[in-house]
């Protein structure tokens, strides 16, 4: 969906072979008139009016630098903040969530990945049912309290705010480490991994092992030079006893 986004409504920014490149649309770009028809023949389905939408309000209701003005301003290399109107006070994590979410089509989730992705916000945790049973499983949340299968806006910040009181100002980027791990195709390529690692260790070990010599083939191997090394001792002391004997026959 991004890349027909760029290619219908972005800037072209230049040819790699006979392939065409290009930057993601702006809002205005994305705000004219049949936007919204064309992207659902695009397949954007019911995403189409809220990206419109969306468009519609950045470009038009907002003053200019909103979005930017939401920006995390101790993240040099996101989106830079421009106050191009008055800010009553300094972009917070909290706030920039908040104002997201009176975007069309905007909740929770989607206005944490912006903040995580988009404006340098790294305590922001994109929180979905999988996260939810993470924090369950995994990480001890609402141990000891009455189970809840409702997964209202009050949970979703507590389970966010577990996060992040677990690991603090980059939880957003810990969580997405496990949002990846949890994922089934993910899950059986670490596990086929991990036994290919395995069935290397043995193989290994069991090439050690026959190179080496077994403990009675060591041991048998100092009985041979043992012994090898007494018949030389008794060869040198016995030589020169026979030819004094010799010598003294011949004197008589």
């Amino acid at each position: 969906m991004v890349l027909k986004l760029c290619k219908h409504y972005g800037p072209f920014v230049g040819h790699i072979g006979d392939e065409a490149f290009h930057d993601f649309p702006s809002p205005q770009a994305l705000a004219g008139k049949g936007v919204e028809t064309h992207l659902r023949e695009l397949g954007f389905g019911y995403r189409a009016r809220y990206i419109a939408e969306t468009a519609r309000i950045l470009s038009e209701d907002k003053p200019e630098g909103w979005l930017e003005s939401l920006a995390n301003p101790e993240n040099p290399g996101w989106l830079q903040p421009r106050m191009a109107f008055d800010a009553t006070e300094a972009p917070t994590y909290k706030n920039s969530h908040e104002q997201l979410l009176l975007l069309t089509g905007v909740g929770p989730k989607v206005a944490d990945c912006v903040c995580l992705m988009g404006l340098g916000w790294g305590e922001a945790v994109p929180v979905d049912t999988h996260m939810w049973q993470i924090a369950q499983r995994d990480y001890n949340f609402g141990k000891g309290k009455a189970k809840t299968k409702t997964f209202s806006k009050v949970m979703y910040d507590s389970v966010g705010d577990h996060f992040r009181t677990t690991w603090g100002p980059q939880a957003g980027w810990a969580h997405s480490v496990l949002f990846t791990a949890n994922l089934k195709s993910f899950s059986a390529q670490a596990a086929a991994q991990s036994e290919d690692t395995d069935v290397k260790i043995k193989v290994e070990e069991k090439e050690q092992i026959t190179s080496e010599p077994s403990s009675r083939e060591r041991s048998s191997k100092r009985k041979t030079t043992a012994l090898e090394t007494v018949k030389i001792e008794q060869h040198v002391e016995v030589e020169p006893a026979r030819n004094t004997r010799r010598k003294t026959r011949s004197q008589a």
